[in-house]
């Protein structure tokens, strides 16, 4: 850790677990507890007042937590905000995470476990719970993919008309007759079709619509 004690607070509704862990790193020459709560507006008022370096918040407390998370880690980007819950499902840990959130700890985790989460996101590093890590982790690739699919490039109706029209060797002459439409408008669909796949020729347009499936 650093020359100086990290300052630490922590915001949870359960008085006897909230005051245990505060207890066990105001114990600890490395971390200085500045500050404890029991709702979302508690966290947001520490933040405020004492701007600690770390951040604990548990998630089923009152008030909008993930809102909490969204402020802090806009508001506060020195703060590192640690999740501490009791919620094991991949939907709240990757909510956490997409708010903001540095760390993702299940209540129930040992002490060292605690201290490194602390020192991982200290160091800019995230970190989430090992036993649950895995499934975590699966849950960000596949929404990875899923993003990736939802960012694919799309076409048109006219423009996969065109591209099939393509497929035919046809020119633009016989595009524009066999569409009804007229020979610069096809142009224009040529032009936006090259720039979109980022294709040389029209040749390219054609391999490339095929292998992001845009014909079917």
């Amino acid at each position: 850790m650093g020359a100086y004690p990290t300052t630490i607070a922590f915001v949870d509704d359960h008085p006897i677990l909230l005051r245990g862990v505060a207890d066990l790193f105001a114990q600890h020459p490395d971390f200085e507890v500045v500050g404890l709560g029991g709702t979302a507006v508690d966290a947001m008022a520490l933040m405020h007042e004492k701007s600690p370096e770390i951040l604990f918040l548990d998630l089923s407390m009152p008030g909008d937590v993930f809102a909490a998370i969204t402020e802090v880690a806009h508001d506060f980007p020195s703060t590192r905000v640690v999740v501490f819950t009791a919620f094991s499902s991949v939907d709240s840990a990757l909510r956490a995470l997409d708010a903001g959130a540095m760390g993702f700890i299940l209540k129930g985790s040992t002490c060292d476990e605690l201290f490194e989460a602390v020192v991982t996101v200290m160091g800019g590093e995230m970190f989430v719970t090992r036993q649950y890590a895995t499934q975590v982790l699966s849950g960000l690739q596949k929404r990875r993919r899923a993003e990736e699919v939802r960012d694919a490039v799309r076409l048109s109706v006219r423009e996969k008309q065109i591209v099939a029209q393509l497929m035919h060797a046809r020119t633009n002459r016989e595009i524009a007759t066999t569409l009804s439409l007229s020979e610069k408008t096809v142009k224009h669909y040529m032009t936006g079709l090259m720039a979109k796949l980022k294709a040389r020729n029209r040749l390219e347009v054609v391999i490339a619509a095929q292998k992001a499936d845009h014909l079917n």
